[in-house]
């Protein structure tokens, strides 16, 4: 087991690697008693024809290599395992060749994994971050640290209940405006009656590109409500503002083929237009209790029938790789 006060993956460790710490293909910690060579599995050709999946998860049972953040114990880890080979393994049968990998919470700002991830397969993971402005003293020092290793955005979790004073914070404000100056991504998983704090935030801040998960989390409750829907419509004049229609699993009827979930795709894509829409499936959650893969892009690819072959070319692949993989 890897002592955390003499491998602190933390500010130091990734203005380390900014300045040269990547060795050999894998990530080479500045500090630690190893080098990693984390996923025994070689380079493998890129493909950039098939489709992206905007946002998923991944973790390891390999606990000594990779071990969770102080409060969260195993069973967190549901399914005890889901790596990248299971992921890719998941989604590949589908048409989906490259994925945004999303930190997780109980690793918490340890990125070791996604980061090797990403390094392991090049080109074919995305990465977005956890950068807590509460605890970074340079927030704007890891973010552009973390860009170098090819991170392109840094995930905010607002709660309803918190979401304005968390938004208010110095060191969250001095994140967007980095973000705004850098091209890197605010993507912020928002309750739903978080939307006004955020669309406040959007307003402060015109020129930070931002990414909506998982529709703002409107129909988590099992009812679309009609009012914060009209706020996230609303953000679309925020031309820095996009979304992702994701986590069908989780929202409306909570049940395939979710074509409940249609009326409010298609409200976005008029707001938006689907090139500042991305479909994403929120595995491993998308793939558990009778839910399946196939379902989730089946609702872009093939049921809605009011998206045409240019929605669908930017929702499933085009806007994700604009945003994450350029």
């Amino acid at each position: 087991m890897r002592d955390h006060g003499q491998c602190d993956l933390d500010r130091r460790r990734f203005l380390g690697l900014a300045s040269g710490a990547v060795t050999g293909g894998f990530l080479g910690l500045t500090g630690c008693d190893r080098t990693v060579d984390p996923i025994a599995h070689p380079a493998e050709d890129l493909d950039t024809g098939g489709w992206i999946d905007a946002h998923s998860h991944i973790w390891t049972p390999d606990l000594d290599r990779y071990p969770l953040g102080q409060g969260f114990g195993v069973e967190r880890l549901k399914p005890p395992s889901f790596t990248a080979e299971e992921l890719l393994a998941e989604c590949r049968p589908h048409g989906v060749s490259r994925v945004v990998l999303i930190q997780n919470t109980f690793y918490r700002e340890d990125h070791s994994y996604l980061l090797d991830a990403m390094l392991a397969y090049p080109g074919t993971f995305g990465g977005v971050a956890i950068v807590e402005p509460e605890k970074s003293r340079d927030p704007e020092d890891e973010m552009k640290a973390l860009a170098q290793q090819g991170v392109r955005g840094f995930r905010i979790r607002l709660r309803a209940e918190s979401a304005a004073s968390r938004l208010e914070l110095p060191s969250m404000r001095s994140m967007w405006q980095s973000a705004a100056e850098t091209g890197l991504w605010m993507c912020c998983l928002a309750d739903e009656g978080a939307l006004p704090a955020l669309q406040k935030m959007c307003e402060a801040f015109p020129e930070t590109p931002v990414v909506i998960d998982h529709f703002g989390r409107i129909g988590v409750t099992g009812s679309i409500e009609r009012s914060l829907l009209d706020v996230l419509l609303g953000m679309a004049e925020f031309e820095r503002v996009y979304v992702k229609t994701s986590a069908f699993y989780a929202l409306g009827d909570k049940s395939a083929p979710y074509t409940d979930l249609g009326p409010m795709i298609r409200e976005l894509r008029d707001a938006y237009g689907a090139e500042r829409l991305m479909w994403a499936s929120d595995c491993p959650y998308q793939v558990q209790k009778g839910h399946t893969y196939g379902d989730s892009i089946a609702l872009v690819r093939d049921r809605l029938q009011f998206l045409s072959d240019s929605d669908r070319e930017w929702m499933l692949r085009g806007t994700a790789e604009k945003v994450f993989f350029t």
